[in-house]
């Protein structure tokens, strides 16, 4: 059981031509996500990978390609209004991997979303990851920049504590989030409630 994204989940990147953007893009398609769009301003028309196409706004991706979740790649001071136009177009899921957004443009957002039916995920966070039933899990939906298949968690970054399913023992979590750490708020790792005893054990202990 996968909960907030599926491997049949449709991915818009925003911000898709930064560096950070199509780096991650490319591991995601690498993965099996079905990455359907990208959106940057200015560069509507285009062709990523020559496949993906990017336009000029997230709705205008919504409508050609039935997109249902967005990935943030931007500069922090145009973070909130990424969020905010994915929350306007009605996609279900947002996840910002920004850093360094400004508390009170976050405050904004907190405020603009509250009642909607957009969820966010982030900001700051490394994005979530359902596997697939693929070889290293391949098939699945990788959203943001979380590695794959061993999950690791250090305050604020990802370095070096292991948190997740380890394939040494054949245990893979049905899906690993983590929410974001910003400065009022710790990193956190959310996991399915079918994942391991052991599992659970080490993320507690982190």
């Amino acid at each position: 059981m996968s909960i907030l994204v599926t491997p049949q989940t449709r991915l818009l990147v925003q911000g898709i031509t930064g560096s950070l953007g199509a780096r991650h893009t490319q591991l995601s398609l690498a993965y099996g996500t079905q990455v359907v769009a990208g959106v940057t301003p200015g560069k509507g028309g285009q062709l990523f990978e020559n496949k993906v196409p990017i336009f000029d706004t997230v709705a205008e991706a919504m409508k050609q390609t039935g997109a249902t979740a967005s990935a943030i790649f931007v500069p922090p001071a145009f973070a909130a209004d990424a969020i905010l136009e994915g929350v306007d177009a009605g996609l279900d899921l947002v996840v910002c991997i920004t850093e360094g957004i400004p508390v009170n443009d976050m405050v904004k957002v907190k405020r603009a979303i509250t009642g909607k039916k957009t969820r966010l995920i982030g900001p700051n966070c490394p994005g979530v990851v359902t596997p697939g039933e693929g070889k290293d899990s391949h098939g699945g939906c990788r959203i943001g920049i979380a590695p794959t298949l061993v999950w690791s968690r250090e305050a604020g970054h990802l370095p070096t504590k292991r948190s997740g399913s380890s394939p040494a023992v054949g245990r893979v979590n049905p899906l690993v989030l983590a929410s974001g750490a910003t400065r009022s708020t710790a990193p956190r790792i959310w996991m399915s409630s079918r994942c391991s005893t052991m599992t659970r054990k080490r993320a507690a202990s982190l």
